[in-house]
């Protein structure tokens, strides 16, 4: 048996752990700059409200109603998601974290000891109490049933936050009722395909003779069919290793100084830098990409990239902001106005097993380098984000203030809520 634990509404539920009063009012959680909805309550989904619509637009398609904005605060959710993470570890033996807001459990053996109805009764109520975090929980013979066991415990009350599909009957009765292009590896293409095929639901899916999926659909499709009808055989393990790391944004406004846009690239490296080493992982090749603006067709348009490859696979955050800030200089022209820029790394391995350069001669630098940018990572996660940088990130002065901010992101956050668990400053003062 496999149990998915999934956060309801990530983002809106954990801006509303420290603002109350946002709930039963229509929230929208927006994209960097603020650009697009990415995350709704439910009221804002009541009212009609799509996931990907332009900010601006909600003013026009609902006039009149008060629907609260907020900007994305990746670093909160980030920590929300964590500690809900630490909960369901001390309740389950294998956890596997998919998402931000999903982790899979393996619950091989506990059905012969446990109720698995009420272990996950009580670990949803468990993490509300603790973390203020509501959770919708699935359980089923595979991860994909498990899935739409959640997708029940989400919609109806009356599952009390955990659905549990152990028998076929429970199986048939629940693919009856499930949509098809809600089941997890069915997109637009395979649901109209299907459509076309005559298939209705996910039940007529299931029952669908092996040789005729075998035949009309690749093997991540049959993969999903078996798995419909009770057959695990999807790795989450596989399916979220990644190849390759990208940090990228749109800058509010035109940049022309090569200094800003170095900097800028600077700390993007630094953030690809910080993933690598969260992941215990290494990359020895870095790409580094800037463009104007597509849309301004009174100016003249230019996209730059170039990739460099890294003697000695690396996540030290010295080696690769060196590295990119090389080759932006390279690729930059001066007098053009850039819209957005960017950092890859790739070819990622495991840092477990590093390759040195045969012409390495001070091994020891590189240890105190990686030291140091271990030790930056420990004064991050107690202090808050950016607390220590280099001194490569760091913008010029203000030319009207004459002072020097400490870190300046590019990202527009006009509505951003403050880092409450993560930053010493954003702490909730109590009376």
């Amino acid at each position: 048996m496999y149990a998915l634990i999934d956060c309801d509404n990530c983002f809106v539920s954990c801006e509303r752990v420290f603002r109350p009063d946002l709930e039963g009012k229509p929230v929208v959680v927006l994209s960097n700059n603020d650009g697009c909805v990415v995350a709704r309550s439910n009221e804002a989904k009541a009212l009609g409200i799509k996931e990907g619509v332009p900010f601006y637009q909600l003013a026009e398609q609902f006039p009149g109603v008060k629907i609260e904005a907020l900007s994305s605060n990746y670093t909160l959710y980030g920590d929300m998601s964590a500690r809900i993470m630490a909960i369901v570890r001390m309740y389950a033996p294998r956890v596997e974290v998919y998402s931000i807001d999903e982790c899979f459990c393996d619950l091989e053996g506990m059905e012969q000891t446990f109720d698995l109805k009420r272990w996950g009764e009580e670990l949803a109520a468990r993490i509300r109490q603790w973390v203020g975090m509501p959770v919708s929980i699935g359980i089923g013979q595979t991860r994909t049933l498990a899935k739409v066991a959640s997708r029940y415990a989400k919609t109806y009350a009356g599952y009390n936050k955990c659905c549990v599909i152990d028998s076929d009957e429970k199986r048939r009765k629940a693919l009856a009722g499930f949509p098809l292009n809600k089941v997890w590896g069915i997109g637009r293409a395979f649901d109209a395909k299907l459509a076309s095929l005559g298939v209705r639901n996910t039940l007529e899916l299931a029952d669908k003779p092996e040789g005729w999926i075998r035949m009309l659909f690749p093997l991540p499709f049959e993969n999903t069919w078996r798995e419909l009808n009770g057959v695990s055989c999807i790795d989450t393990t596989e399916v979220h290793e990644k190849k390759s790391i990208c940090t990228s944004r749109s800058f509010p406004g035109m940049i022309t100084s090569r200094e800003e846009l170095r900097t800028h690239i600077s700390n993007y490296a630094s953030r690809c830098a910080e993933k690598l080493r969260r992941q215990h992982s290494v990359c020895n090749i870095l790409t580094v990409f800037i463009m104007t603006n597509w849309f301004r067709k009174d100016l003249e348009w230019y996209s730059g990239m170039m990739n460099v490859t890294l003697h000695t696979a690396s996540a030290n955050t010295t080696e690769l902001v060196a590295a990119a800030s090389a080759v932006t200089d390279r690729i930059f022209r001066p007098g053009l106005s850039y819209k957005r820029a960017g950092v890859i790394v790739s070819g990622i391995t495991p840092d477990s097993a590093i390759q040195l350069d045969m012409f390495e001669s001070d091994v020891d630098k590189r240890k105190r380098l990686d030291a140091i940018s271990g030790t930056v990572d420990s004064i991050n996660r107690r202090m808050g984000t950016e607390t220590v940088v280099l001194a490569a990130q760091q913008y010029p002065a203000d030319p009207k203030t004459g002072k020097a901010p400490h870190f300046k992101d590019a990202i527009l956050h006009n509505l951003r809520t403050p880092c409450y668990t993560t930053n010493l400053q954003d702490i909730i003062p109590v009376k």
